[in-house]
């Protein structure tokens, strides 16, 4: 499921506050962002519409709860970006990025520590 930038924006909210009620989003989004109340349960709605967001009714309130952990949704946007932008080479990716800005020592490390997981056979090891 592939969301859009203003869709990151309320999941965000919903991972790290949910579930919340229409009341509370209204209120968080129109102080993040700026947005409206017909905009954010716009949004909602859409949301709930495309399976990323449920709401049920809680004496007399509509809460929302995200439908989608936030690990399965940034790996999807990885896989799509990578696919769109660098034909699905990570390593195309990783030189680009590493043009541009230094690694730490530490992240230098990390990739090392990946790459040798990946080496071993299993990403869990």
């Amino acid at each position: 499921m592939n969301l859009s930038d203003m869709e990151w924006k309320v999941m965000e909210l919903l991972w790290e506050k949910g579930p919340v009620t229409g009341r509370e989003a209204v209120e968080c989004l129109e102080k993040a962002m700026g947005w409206s109340r017909s905009t954010t349960l716009t949004h909602l709605r859409r949301m709930e519409a495309k399976g990323a967001v449920c709401s049920q009714m809680d004496g007399g309130l509509k809460t929302f709860t995200a439908l989608i952990p936030r690990e399965e949704a940034a790996l999807a946007e990885t896989e799509d970006f990578l696919s769109r932008v660098y034909k699905g080479s990570l390593s195309m990716m990783v030189s680009a990025f590493t043009q541009k800005q230094s690694l730490s020592r530490a992240e230098i490390d990390q990739l090392y520590e990946i790459l040798e997981k990946m080496e071993g056979g299993g990403k869990d090891d």
